[in-house]
């Protein structure tokens, strides 16, 4: 396991929880949006956390924590992320995970196992973007549309989401995401902010008003979307 970061506390992340949120390293997206630049380019500049020292913190957070979000990067990636969960699950926590949805057969194995108690899957662009937006050549659409129906298939709570940059993402791009799950699904809108950890610098967010102007376009069609932090 490579672990590149740890928020002690988070009441944002995991719905009704109090938890932290383990990061973990490496990412096969290039999102040039992407927050955690240091941790998905994985240049070897990102000093790595001992997995004992994760384990201490929560021996001492039990009955304060109530969960643990596992994000990154893309935590699939990660080989040993099952025993992992097997871990945090004997302490008592219950557990999130964050993910692109390129790894299907994966993240039906930790369901299968009981090992997440809460999916939040990234939807990065309307397919037909998908490329431009993640990155890379191959961006894994079979993977990510087989991940959608695992995840509307299942009992497990989850929802979906989307960061949004003004130079990458349309009214019409939402609509053509929205169209890929069921209409009563979680889905959020995350607006894009400028930071130092991006990837690629020049790009940018969408003002208040333009988020309501927004929201105010996709109301009719996408009644349950929410705009995070509007």
């Amino acid at each position: 396991m490579e672990i590149g970061g740890l928020q002690k506390v988070t009441l944002l992340d995991f719905p009704s929880k109090v938890a932290c949120i383990v990061f973990t390293t490496g990412c096969n997206f290039r999102c040039p949006y992407c927050q955690n630049g240091s941790l998905v380019l994985n240049t070897g500049e990102k000093e790595l956390l001992d997995l004992e020292e994760i384990f201490a913190y929560l021996k001492k957070r039990k009955g304060i924590l109530d969960g643990v979000c596992i994000s990154g990067g893309e935590p699939l990636l990660q080989n040993n992320l099952k025993e992992l969960l097997m871990q945090i699950k004997k302490m008592g926590f219950a557990i999130k995970l964050d993910t692109n949805g390129t790894s299907p057969n994966k993240l039906k194995e930790l369901i299968d196992l009981q090992l997440v108690d809460y999916v939040a899957m990234d939807i990065k662009n309307n397919f037909a973007k998908y490329q431009e937006t993640v990155g890379v050549k191959n961006p894994f659409l079979e993977a990510v549309k087989a991940s959608i129906q695992l995840l509307e298939e299942s009992s497990i709570p989850h929802e979906f989401r989307t960061t949004i940059v003004k130079e990458l993402h349309t009214v019409d791009d939402i609509l053509a995401i929205g169209k890929l799950f069921c209409p009563k699904t979680a889905y959020y809108l995350q607006n894009y902010e400028d930071s130092d950890n991006v990837i690629q610098k020049g790009l940018h967010g969408f003002s208040t008003e333009e988020l309501l102007q927004l929201k105010q376009s996709l109301k009719t069609k996408m009644p349950n979307l929410i705009i995070r932090g509007l």
